[in-house]
């Protein structure tokens, strides 16, 4: 664990609701398909974020739909409150919030294997992401500062998602990974990234779901390889935790 963490930047993050905000170095990584800042004239996807935000889970949805996106320059983001994620197209079209920006997203890649029922699927699942699940997972202060997390105490609602995943690998039934996996696996892998302690053993379908999502490719192009490695060894921690509980080893 120490050699892990040894790799990671060290953060010194405020989380407020719809945003993270962090301060932190340049994280060196793999950024297949994203261009270096462009300027405002940049035609097509552009993205204003930065890689302490929450914006990587933009650009993870986007390589995994196949789509070129491009970084902005944060000087010239027109996010109407100054916040970051923020998408533009063709310089006309405006995006803000994660959720509303996948779906975007989504609509562009305009994918002929997706039936109208799953589709409604994957927007429910992106809509639950944001409003039930980010709660649960960032515990906030009337300010809007996080101080912890809710998936330190058994929650009915993990339990619920965990007894689901029990049964199939990915949030959408027979399509196998979707932008639903994007919305939900971001905001679970967010938890071990800040609050490093956390175990959430006791939900071993989630944890299996949680490691499948941060094993992917494009995952590690998006949010960098050290925290992609450091992911994926705090999980297979966890797992081990759950096999030792079973075979009643303390």
């Amino acid at each position: 664990m120490n050699k892990i963490m040894n790799l990671l930047i060290p953060l010194t993050t405020i989380l407020f609701r719809g945003e993270i905000y962090a301060f932190q170095p340049a994280l060196r990584h793999k950024v297949a398909r994203v261009n270096a800042y462009d300027s405002s004239l940049q035609m097509g996807l552009t993205l204003y974020g930065s890689q302490g935000s929450r914006s990587p889970l933009v650009n993870w949805a986007a390589y995994e739909l196949g789509l070129e996106i491009a970084m902005g320059d944060l000087a010239n983001n027109p996010h109407p409150f100054g916040q970051i994620p923020c998408l533009t197209d063709d310089g006309d079209v405006t995006v803000f919030e994660s959720g509303a920006i996948l779906l975007y997203l989504l609509s562009k890649a305009e994918l002929d294997d997706l039936s109208e029922q799953k589709k409604a699927s994957v927007l429910s699942w992106v809509s639950w992401a944001n409003a039930s699940l980010d709660p649960i997972c960032f515990l906030e202060t009337p300010e809007g500062k996080v101080y912890d997390t809710g998936l330190k105490k058994p929650n009915r609602r993990i339990n619920t998602l965990d007894e689901l995943l029990a049964d199939q690998d990915f949030l959408v039934e027979d399509a196998g990974f979707t932008i639903a996996d994007v919305a939900v696996a971001s905001y679970l892998l967010y938890v071990p990234q800040f609050f490093p302690d956390v175990d959430l053993s006791r939900w071993s379908n989630v944890v299996r779901y949680m490691k499948d999502c941060a094993s992917r490719t494009a995952y590690g192009e998006a949010f960098g390889e050290n925290v992609q490695a450091f992911l994926l060894n705090s999980l297979d921690e966890m797992g081990k935790k759950k096999d030792k509980k079973m075979f009643g080893v303390f």
